[in-house]
Order: C-alpha cells, then sequence, then structure tokens
C-alpha cells in the first residue's frame, strides 16, 4: 500500500507524463483533468487517500489558484505542489499565501519532482505528528485524529464521543497496546474539558509505598524525604481529566482512598490538617479482568461498581484487521520521515502478510515492527523480508526470512510502455535525456521515440530480438544496451554520428555508455 497523488493537469500528455514520474518514484498516481475533478475527488469517499497533489495552475474553468482557495480551509494539511510554466515572483508569492507547499516551473525534471514530492511528503508527515502531539498535550484530541476504520472501531468512537459530552466516569477495558489512553484522550477532547489539564497516572509504574503522596499530594515535612510540599494528581488534574491506566495494579489500601476521593470530590494530602476540593473528570482503563479480581477479594467491589458506570471495551487489532493497513500506512510515513529513509509504502505481499498475522502486541507492536523493518529496508517499499520475526509465524511467509542476496544490485524492471498514443509522450523515450534537458516538450518526446523505433525497425535484422529464448519480451534497458551497441560498430565509434542517428544527445549517449560499461574506441 503505497501513498497516493493526486494529478491535476488539463494536458492529457503532461498527464500522463507526471503519472507514469509519480508511478515510478513508488506511489499511486491518481489523475485528474480538471479543477473542479479534483475538488469532488477529494470530497469523495476516496478523498482522504490522497497524500499529496501535483496542481497545474492554468486551467480552463477552474484555474490552479481558485482549487487552492477552496481546498486550503477544508484540507489545510494536504501538501500541493504547483506547477506553472511561468515562473513570475508575484505568481509565486500568491499560491504560497494560499497554501501551496512548493512551485515549480515547466518543464520540469523527474528528479527535481522526486525531491519536492519526498521534501513535501516528509515535512507533512512530521508536522501531522507534531500536530497530534500538541492536540493531546492541550487537551483537544478528538476522535477525527484516531486512524481507524473498521465497524467495532467505529462503535467504541461513536460511544466515546457520546461520553465525552457528560462527566459520567469511564472503565477503558482492552489489551495492552490497543490505545486505551489514545481513546482517553479523545473523550476529553469532545467534550466541555477539551483544554483543560489531561493528567496521566500508570498505576502499575508507582512504587507501593508513593502511590499516595503521587496520588492525593503530600505537605513538607509529612515524612522523611518531603522537603516540600507537593500537589498530587488529583489536584494537577483539576478542572480537566485525571486518567488511571491500569487501575487494577491499586493497592488494596488505596482503593479505599480513592473511593471515599471520588465519592466526596476532595482528597486529603499525607500530612494536611484539611482535606482539598477537587474537580475531575475520572477515566480508568485496565487490561485485567476486573470482575473475576473482586470475586477473588484483589479488587474492591465498592469501588469497581463506582468506576464502572460507562464501560467501554477497545478490540484487540486482531479483531479489526480492517485498521491494519491505515495503521500501517500512517507509521510508514511518520517514521521513514523521523530516519530520514526513502520508503514511500509496502509492498502488497509484505501488507498481506501483516494482515494475515494476529499481532499480540497490538498497535504498540505494528508500530514497533514498522520501525524495524523501515530501519532494514533498502528500497522504497517495504518487503516481506523487512518483518523476519513476522514471517517466521505466518504460514507461507517463512522462506521471505531469507535475506534478499541480489536486491541491492539488481535493476529495477522495467515498466511496461505505454499505448502508442501520438498524443501523449511515451516517458520511456525520455528517461535518456539529461536532467537538463526540458523533458516534458512533446515534439521533442515524439522526435526521439520515433527516432529510435525508426533506428530499432531498420535494424532488427542485423541481430537484435525484442524476445528471449522463452518467447517473453526482454527489459527495456537490455535492449536499449544492444541496440547502442550496434549503433556504436555500425558507425565504427563516431559517437557524433552515434548520437545523431540515435536521436540523442551526444552527452547522453556517453553517460549511457559509462552506464553500461562499453567499451567505446572512436576511429
Amino acid at each position: 500500500m503505497t501513498q497516493a497523488i493526486l494529478i491535476v493537469d488539463d494536458d492529457p500528455a503532461q498527464r500522463r507524463i507526471l503519472e507514469e514520474v509519480v508511478n515510478r518514484d513508488g506511489y499511486r498516481a491518481i489523475p485528474v483533468e480538471g479543477g473542479k475533478e479534483a475538488l469532488a475527488y477529494l470530497d469523495g469517499p476516496s478523498g482522504s487517500e490522497i497524500s499529496l497533489m501535483i496542481l497545474d495552475l492554468v486551467m480552463p474553468q477552474m484555474d490552479g489558484m481558485a482549487v487552492l482557495k477552496q481546498l486550503h480551509p477544508h484540507r489545510p494539511n494536504l501538501p500541493v505542489i504547483v506547477l506553472t510554466a511561468h515562473g513570475g515572483i508575484e505568481t509565486v508569492v500568491n499560491v504560497m499565501r494560499e497554501g501551496a507547499t512548493d512551485f515549480v516551473v515547466k518543464p520540469v525534471s523527474p528528479e527535481r519532482l522526486h525531491v519536492s514530492i519526498r521534501n513535501a511528503l516528509k515535512v507533512n508527515a512530521l508536522t501531522g505528528e507534531i500536530s497530534r502531539l500538541q492536540k493531546k498535550q492541550r487537551g483537544k484530541l478528538t476522535f477525527k485524529d484516531i486512524i481507524a476504520r473498521s465497524a467495532v472501531m467505529k462503535q467504541v468512537m461513536s460511544l466515546g464521543t457520546r461520553a465525552g459530552q457528560s462527566n459520567i466516569p469511564i472503565l477503558i477495558e482492552g489489551e495492552s497496546g490497543v490505545g486505551k489512553e489514545l481513546i482517553a484522550a479523545a473523550i476529553q477532547g469532545e467534550g466541555d474539558r477539551a483544554g483543560k489539564p489531561f493528567i496521566t497516572v500508570n498505576c502499575g509504574a508507582i512504587p507501593e509505598n508513593l502511590v499516595e503522596s503521587i496520588l492525593f499530594g503530600h505537605e513538607k515535612g509529612a515524612f522523611t524525604g518531603a522537603s516540600d510540599k507537593h500537589a498530587g494528581k488529583f489536584q494537577e488534574a483539576s478542572g480537566g481529566t485525571l486518567f488511571l491506566d491500569e487501575i487494577g495494579e491499586l493497592p488494596l489500601d488505596i482503593q479505599v482512598k480513592l473511593l471515599r476521593a471520588l465519592q466526596e470530590g476532595e482528597v486529603d494530602p499525607i500530612g494536611s490538617k484539611k482535606p482539598v476540593k477537587v474537580d475531575i473528570r475520572l477515566i480508568s482503563a485496565t487490561n485485567r479482568d476486573l470482575l473475576q479480581m473482586v470475586k477473588e477479594g484483589r479488587f474492591r467491589e465498592d469501588l469497581y461498581y463506582r468506576l464502572n458506570v460507562f464501560p467501554m471495551h477497545i478490540p484487540p487489532v486482531r479483531e479489526r484487521k480492517e485498521d491494519i493497513p491505515d495503521l500501517v500506512a500512517h507509521f510508514i510515513r511518520r517514521l521513514a520521515a523521523e530516519e530520514n529513509k526513502p520508503v514511500v509504502g509496502i509492498s502488497t505481499e509484505a501488507l498481506n502478510m501483516l494482515c494475515a498475522y494476529d499481532w499480540p502486541g497490538n498497535v504498540r507492536q505494528i508500530e514497533n515492527a514498522v520501525f524495524r523493518a523501515i530501519v532494514l529496508c533498502d528500497g522504497d517499499l517495504l518487503e516481506p523480508s523487512d518483518f523476519p520475526q513476522i514471517a517466521s509465524m505466518v504460514d507461507g511467509y517463512a522462506q521471505a526470512v531469507m535475506p534478499r542476496a541480489h536486491a541491492a544490485s539488481e535493476p529495477a524492471a522495467a515498466t511496461a510502455p505505454m499505448e502508442n498514443n501520438p498524443d501523449t509522450e511515451d516517458y520511456e523515450s525520455l528517461i535518456g535525456l539529461p536532467a537538463t534537458t526540458p523533458a516534458y516538450v512533446g515534439h521533442v518526446a515524439r522526435e526521439q521515440r520515433n527516432t529510435l523505433a525508426d533506428f530499432a525497425r531498420s535494424n532488427f535484422s542485423d541481430g537484435i530480438s525484442v524476445t528471449d529464448s522463452a518467447g517473453n519480451v526482454r527489459k527495456l534497458e537490455d535492449i536499449e544496451a544492444e541496440m547502442i551497441r550496434l549503433a556504436i560498430e555500425k558507425y565504427k565509434g563516431h559517437m557524433t554520428e552515434v548520437a545523431r542517428r540515435l536521436g540523442i544527445g551526444r552527452s547522453t549517449l556517453y553517460r549511457k555508455v559509462r552506464e553500461l560499461g562499453l567499451e567505446v574506441r572512436e576511429s
């Protein structure tokens, strides 16, 4: 699953070339022919999949500037790369004011577009993560910021939205790593306490002798080491929300004091002469069966019913596998940007493997697995071999544990050639042009394509074959190498004549000769 890029251009030839460039870089290109079509697509059911837009500035009916003005209020975080043949300073300033991420003057080389896309997606991924962290810190995270499309998670979020409108105590149950704290933060962000303190306490991580002090506070000199007055978590959360994670780990004596604090709305700091009033909204969470603990006498029954007024169960990942592709895509974007790796997506085979795994560690395990895979990956897409631990536990993927011996050295398979359409330029025929050449000029593309085609037709009889011994079509680079070698032999090493006959520049010819490792002796 790769990131989708929306290409908006009224010129079909330009649109086809941009689509080819985007696909070659490992992204998924979605071309549309105008501004209205682009906005309609973004408003449609698949609009949320778009990670970036490449937008032509000059178009009939609705130009790029009008698209930006309508787009930015609704999708302010969508990066937009604007393409135009006119690169005046005033134009650049105007499009940047309307929210464009980058501005590229036509004709643009594939290398320039590649860099622009990578930079825009990297900045957007990091900006999005920072925005979510800031929202959570300010207590304004909502369910719109949570990645979930499965029916069971939509039901959870619907319940959470309703619960957020009141101060009812909530008990969130679910396995470790399912995102209980994230759900709790979103519940606060949906209610009147949004923007107020959101204080988290992991009850299982507090030393037993410090639990009371941390929760309820203490006065100066209340016990050995109490050199200063300390306001507990209840007082810190006053006016906002207190989230008690792993509440089943609380000792029984603290459970009694917690029950009183909830019933009376006040806490007794250690060493204090009088109680302190607090106004909190309590959300607790556990990965244990509290009812069973009540039966075993390890959790107070009266406290259980005080906490379990509005129970919510967060299903594990194995029960909502529809969320896995979106979660994986999110972690790839963020972690690849953080690690400065050129990973843009995941192969279908690898994604199918991840969807077949049960993920006992849930979302936290998915994040860690993607992190490790990105560190291991040497290409643009994550493959099954980048998840060796997962592959070894999923039927049919054990072979993926074996290292890819020649992955870094083998050339990428050539993309299938496009249809021979005189109204579109074949990007395959343009890859030989140097970066400084205006490669997207239509007549140049057609002239080069036709010249190479004529040369090939006139010389196939001299030994070039387009199929291998098995009858399959050979790779384009292999045919190109043989064609160049034949031309050099035919014209006895006169590189000027060879370049002219092939319809390419001498600098391009010499570059290809070096890349192919051919020996040239000019006579």
